[in-house]
């Protein structure tokens, strides 16, 4: 039993631009479709901007379609120009074979994030154009592929002429990349039967140039879907801070700021963020929106945004990590993190390196740690806060003004957190 695949699309703003939409809805109202996204390995992991063709691809799983994801280790030598001012850099052999493993390894996991609810798991394919492309010859490939692509039709692209008014222009090797993915188009729905492909609003030039290849070699319909990129409400790309990308790593961006991006969105984007990247119905979706209208200071909408998400990316593990660090920072109790974590946690607080040696004997007085890290003025002002309940070591409250901090304080091999009042923080490590 399929689902109206471009009637939820459509409902949850998901569509940018489309070919026909009743031939569309006539191609997928059969069962076990195949429609395919591309993801070229330009890092060892994917990045929140490509989190909408993911989640997109698991749609179509649970409309009863195939999803194919499709990783470019053919295109990826080259770089798509779609959305780029400059040409990107170009990849070693040995860097391109690592990219592909991660995002592998990242869409395989997204892509059967909750297997273990269902009792039966869709089929789903991934594949590399570097399968196919490999031992293609120069020549073979002008004579069979690029004889039947127009100039004008690729001059005529958005992505193209964007980069051909730009000081810089563009290469031929940038240039070429439009053919590539139009003859991974028709490849796929040689070997596939993948008549379908969807992809960011920046691809839809790259999209068309595989139908019209495919009407062209084949005589076969094929369709394209784009959806709006994922942006803020001024129009800045979404997945980006001071710091850099937002990454599906963990070891690029861990949990729990993975998760903290996400408790932070504003109010106009988290509803749109929720339609587009979660599987909730449209009837939640409704009354998260009522609620964000009546009381936008509980953030309901963004938690169970920040939820959704880190669960799908990091799993039920990743999402609890995540939450325990939420809660350490608004004050619960700290144990059982180590450097890495806390440091994560408290980014953004200040920090004070300390002699491991002044932990032994009689230890560090709590007064001068306090004083020496910035969270009070003077020793006078340290003492006045511990004796009115208001300093606290790893989250516990210390009131005893001649308290010596040692190795028993540690929260972790090296550190150990300080804090004055509600709010303020600070780090201490000792190496």
């Amino acid at each position: 039993m399929t689902h109206d695949l471009v009637s939820d699309f459509q409902a949850r703003g998901l569509i940018h631009q489309s070919t026909d939409a009743a031939r569309l809805r006539e191609w997928l109202s059969v069962p076990g479709r195949r429609v395919y996204a591309g993801f070229d390995p330009t890092a060892d992991s994917l990045h929140v901007g490509h989190l909408v063709a993911l989640v997109l691809l698991r749609r179509v799983a649970h409309a009863g379609h195939e999803p194919v994801a499709l990783i470019g280790g053919a295109t990826g030598m080259i770089g798509d120009p779609s959305g780029r001012s400059e040409e990107r850099n170009l990849l070693s052999p040995d860097e391109l074979a690592a990219n592909i493993a991660g995002v592998e390894r990242q869409i395989r996991a997204i892509l059967l994030s909750d297997a273990g609810n269902n009792s039966h798991v869709t089929p789903h394919h991934v594949v590399n154009n570097a399968d196919w492309m490999r031992g293609v010859g120069y020549l073979e490939f002008l004579r069979d592929v690029g004889k039947h692509v127009p100039l004008s039709q690729m001059l005529g692209k958005d992505s193209v002429k964007s980069r051909l008014e730009r000081d810089g222009g563009l290469s031929y090797t940038e240039f070429s990349y439009m053919l590539l993915q139009a003859w991974d188009f028709v490849h796929l729905s040689d070997s596939l039967d993948c008549r379908v492909q969807i992809g960011g609003s920046d691809q839809w030039g790259n999209i068309t140039a595989g139908i019209e290849l495919g009407r062209r070699l084949r005589s076969r319909e094929l369709h394209g879907i784009t959806c709006p990129l994922l942006t803020k409400s001024d129009g800045t790309k979404m997945g980006k801070t001071a710091s850099g990308a937002i990454w599906l790593d963990p070891r690029r961006t861990s949990p729990y700021r993975f998760y903290q991006y996400w408790i932070n969105v504003d109010d106009d984007d988290a509803g749109r963020c929720l339609a587009r990247l979660t599987p909730l119905s449209l009837d939640e979706l409704a009354d998260l929106d009522a609620k964000r209208a009546a009381q936008p200071a509980a953030r309901d909408s963004q938690k169970r945004l920040a939820e959704e998400l880190t669960r799908l990316v990091h799993g039920d593990g990743g999402l609890a990590a995540a939450r325990q660090a939420t809660e350490i920072f608004f004050g619960a109790e700290i144990g059982q993190l180590d450097d890495s974590q806390l440091a994560e946690i408290f980014a953004d607080v200040p920090s004070r390196e300390f002699s491991r040696s002044v932990l032994d004997g009689e230890g560090l007085l709590l007064i001068e740690a306090l004083t020496d890290t910035g969270l009070a003025q003077s020793r006078g002002a340290a003492r006045r806060t511990v004796e009115q309940g208001g300093a606290y070591v790893n989250n516990r409250r210390i009131a005893d003004p001649a308290h010596r901090l040692t190795t028993n304080d540690l929260a972790s091999a090296s550190t150990l957190v300080l804090r004055s009042g509600k709010k303020s923080y600070a780090i201490a490590r000792f190496q």
